[in-house]
């Protein structure tokens, strides 16, 4: 069978399913394909690159589960749609062989929420703005109940990032949901008076309050306030616990 192509090649030190993958997301670059647009099939690629319909099947199967195209029984692939459960994954997997600490995830993250609660103050619509408040005040409704005040910490975050209309942001920010689960709850462990439990639900107020005002910069400073207030003790700890190893 011929080919329209010189048959694919392994590039140094890689495989030719590798090539394959980088096959594909040049033709999905140079087709200009965006999300949900078809792709030919695997039988269209092996022939084109001259490789076999087993190194394109695994291709694929390593390009969907990297969510850079859909596949399912019955249909054509499709391009992908960015997926913070990839970052997600590739966090945990870091964390868990002590490639990063918990602690620099953080810092990144606190750099991250600082700058989207300015762009949602400036970005927000009336909706989300009412959304955030909503959450903000659902934290202090259900003060004493811990998982539903987790679940309201963990949104408010996430309706921040959708307010602040920045694709990336959106998707990184969810990428630490599986994180949030575990630090969120040990951060409301950390303030057991009612004074300080105040004084956190206080400082999502104050987010949430400048984000209503349109105050980018009250905004980013209130956020400021909160991530040194919340997550600074369990910075802390994760210094000490490395620092004792």
């Amino acid at each position: 069978m011929s080919t329209a192509n010189p048959p694919l090649r392994a590039a140094d030190g890689g495989s030719l399913v590798q090539a394959a993958i980088q096959a594909v997301t040049n033709y999905i670059r140079d087709e200009r394909l965006r999300v949900g647009d078809t792709l030919p099939g695997e039988a269209h690629f092996a022939e084109l690159l001259g490789v076999s319909r087993a190194v394109m099947r695994e291709a694929f199967g390593a390009m969907a589960a990297l969510r850079l195209i859909d596949v399912g029984n019955g249909r054509k692939p499709r391009v992908g749609k960015l997926d913070g459960a990839v970052i997600a994954t590739s966090l945990n997997h870091a964390v868990s062989t002590a490639q990063i600490t918990v602690a620099e995830i953080w810092d990144v993250r606190r750099t991250i929420e600082v700058r989207t609660a300015a762009l949602a103050a400036t970005c927000r619509t009336d909706e989300e703005a009412a959304r955030i408040m909503e959450l903000a005040q659902a934290m202090a409704e259900d003060r004493d109940d811990d998982a539903r005040r987790t679940r309201h910490d963990i949104a408010f975050h996430n309706a921040i990032a959708h307010a602040s209309h920045n694709v990336l942001f959106i998707q990184i920010v969810a990428s630490f949901a599986p994180l949030m689960d575990v630090a969120v709850p040990a951060a409301w462990r950390t303030r057991k008076a009612k004074k300080q439990q105040q004084l956190m639900i206080d400082r999502h107020l104050a987010v949430a309050r400048a984000i209503v005002a349109r105050d980018a910069a009250a905004a980013a400073a209130a956020m400021s306030v909160h991530f040194d207030d919340a997550i600074g003790d369990l910075l802390k700890a994760e210094t000490l616990a490395n620092g004792a190893t």
